[in-house]
């Protein structure tokens, strides 16, 4: 399937009408300046969709993007670091939190990682938070296009070995890379 249509609908700070239409729901999750907006928009071939920054922390809240007028992606703060301050840094985390492990939304969950860093302990810890509540996960490897040409197959390859059990898409929205594959995994 190819996404046609994708507009912003509205940012949310909890329990939303919007979560209840029944649409499917995409939750993209990683932290602080992983690239979910960037993926976002690489994915939606908008390249002003979700709104970027190079300043961790951006995102505050929910946003949601209605996707081929059927699927909702909603592109959650980061975790890890923001330039916030620790009151706004805790009402994001406790937002995230509450839409993943306590809201009766049951998302499909895209968690995306820094491929040339790897998984950070934050990373591995919502991971497995998510693993135990039996989330559907889909692991990004984003930014394999700063990753050496000559390492990045072992690179994919460790990665791949670190998340035995999910999918494992090598992305990057500065070459196009893994557009298609995400979009096929995502939009069923």
């Amino acid at each position: 399937m190819k996404i046609k249509s994708a507009i912003f609908v509205k940012g949310i700070t909890g329990e939303n009408e919007i979560l209840n239409d029944g649409k499917t729901q995409i939750a993209f999750i990683g932290r602080s300046n992983a690239g979910k907006s960037s993926l976002i928009n690489s994915i939606t071939g908008d390249g002003k969709l979700a709104k970027t920054s190079s300043n961790p922390g951006k995102t505050q809240e929910l946003n949601i993007f209605l996707i081929n007028k059927s699927v909702y992606f909603v592109d959650l703060p980061g975790y890890g670091f923001a330039k916030t301050g620790a009151e706004v840094w805790q009402r994001i985390n406790k937002l995230v939190y509450w839409y993943l492990f306590e809201s009766t939304h049951n998302p499909k969950v895209v968690l995306i990682i820094d491929a040339e860093v790897g998984p950070t302990k934050d990373d591995l810890g919502i991971l497995k938070l998510m693993e135990l509540r039996g989330k559907d996960i889909i692991i990004v490897a984003n930014k394999i296009d700063k990753i050496k040409k000559s390492h990045c197959f072992n690179q994919i390859k460790k990665l791949q070995e670190q998340f035995t059990g999910h999918v494992v898409i090598p992305f990057s929205s500065k070459d196009k890379i893994g557009i298609n594959e995400l979009v096929e995994t995502l939009i069923i």
